[in-house]
């Protein structure tokens, strides 16, 4: 069986990447202990690492190497949503209980970056189970949908050409067609609704 190239690429940027946005993190922590007040500079440089460590998490999981038994807790699920929606523009409602397998996780990841991109002002999005099947809705305050880019989800034969702002659509049905699942995509006006 042939490796997942761009997984284990994926892989290997964010566990590169982690390690030095960790040590910062922990360097401005110890300049703020050692410094009575805090400059917005400081606050500035903090949030920043937040973000960035937050941003890495999530890639780990939505672009990495996933092995098929894999699990990820709901509570890491979890705390990298809220990580990736703090002070932004989106609120992500996880609500499945339970350890997941980490492809399908992977699937779920990077659904919402397509939502991401269909929602330019922010919105909420739900993730839950109905029986085995996953559910996403998203809503905002407005909803663009591009067509032959949302079409190449289900018909990834097509020959759209994606960008690289456009990847996760690209990657999406990979992941899924390997897990075995189908998506059917229900999108309006007003909503997007995602089933696999």
């Amino acid at each position: 069986m042939r490796p997942d190239f761009a997984a284990l690429v994926g892989s290997r940027i964010c566990h590169d990447l982690i390690s030095p946005i960790g040590a910062i993190g922990n360097g401005v922590e110890l300049l703020s202990l050692t410094q009575s007040d805090t400059s917005a500079e400081m606050d500035l440089i903090s949030e920043s690492v937040d973000s960035a460590n937050a941003r890495i998490r999530y890639f780990r999981i939505a672009y990495g190497a996933a092995a098929d038994d894999q699990l990820v807790s709901r509570s890491d699920i979890v705390s990298i949503l809220a990580a990736a929606a703090h002070g932004g523009r989106f609120a992500y409602f996880w609500e499945i209980d339970g350890d997941q397998l980490r492809p399908l996780v992977r699937g779920a990841f990077l659904m919402l970056q397509c939502f991401e991109t269909a929602l330019p002002l922010g919105g909420d999005i739900h993730i839950r189970l109905e029986n085995d099947t996953w559910v996403f809705s998203g809503q905002g305050r407005r909803v663009t949908i591009d067509d032959a880019l949302w079409a190449s989800l289900t018909a990834p034969d097509t020959g759209f050409e994606h960008r690289a702002a456009q990847v996760q659509f690209a990657l999406l049905p990979e992941v899924l067609a390997a897990a075995g699942r189908t998506l059917v995509l229900e999108l309006s006006d007003d909503q997007i609704v995602a089933r696999f």
